[in-house]
């Protein structure tokens, strides 16, 4: 991907008549360290959309996110306060035939959005669930401007009220991309 800290992982899928097998995760395969902490497991239906969550860094959460059934658009957003893809965007289509996957550093906003009639995403986290560090900024934020392909996706009441980018910049809720590079050299 484009996004400094963001990895896009496509696995060899060898299929024959009685199905299909592929290694979904494998440690020795990624560009750095990732301790395994706390796995989620996300149902959705078509036009939900989930995110833009980031934690605060240290200790953030890395994700390594896949969609095991149905198909989702991935997005990871650049939120590192100074860093020099801040506020840029990419999005990857995660779906349960091409079997790919997304690893997220800390530091980076990660949100999809449900394609599919029934969406099931499942993330190992780095990190387990730490709500009073956890964040995000609003996913309709008009100057993040992602291009979402529906017209009014199914939000949470939480992200709903998101504060945007800039509010969440003026707040001191982004992390800072010294203290994420900090961070990402400690790992080695």
């Amino acid at each position: 991907m484009s996004i400094d800290g963001a990895w896009e992982f496509t696995p060899r899928v060898h299929a024959d008549s009685r199905g299909a097998f592929l290694e979904a995760y494998r440690a020795a395969d990624l560009p750095r360290p990732f301790e395994l902490a706390q796995v989620n497991c996300s149902i959705s239906q078509a036009g939900v959309l989930r995110g833009v969550h980031f934690a605060d860094v240290p200790p953030g959460q890395a994700k390594y996110v896949m969609c095991v059934s149905g198909a989702i658009l991935d997005v990871v957003v650049d939120l590192r306060e100074g860093s020099p893809g801040f506020g840029r965007w990419e999005a990857v289509q995660l779906d349960s035939d091409e079997r790919r996957a997304v690893l997220i550093a800390e530091g980076l906003g990660h949100a999809f959005l449900a394609l599919s009639e029934q969406a099931t995403v499942v993330y190992l986290c780095s990190q387990g669930y730490n709500p009073g560090h956890e964040h995000g900024v609003h996913p309709l934020d008009p100057d993040l401007d992602i291009r979402w392909p529906v017209d009014e996706p199914i939000l949470s009441d939480k992200d709903a009220a998101a504060p945007t980018m800039k509010a969440a910049l003026e707040a001191g809720l982004l992390p800072s991309y010294t203290a994420c590079q900090e961070f990402y050299a400690g790992l080695h």
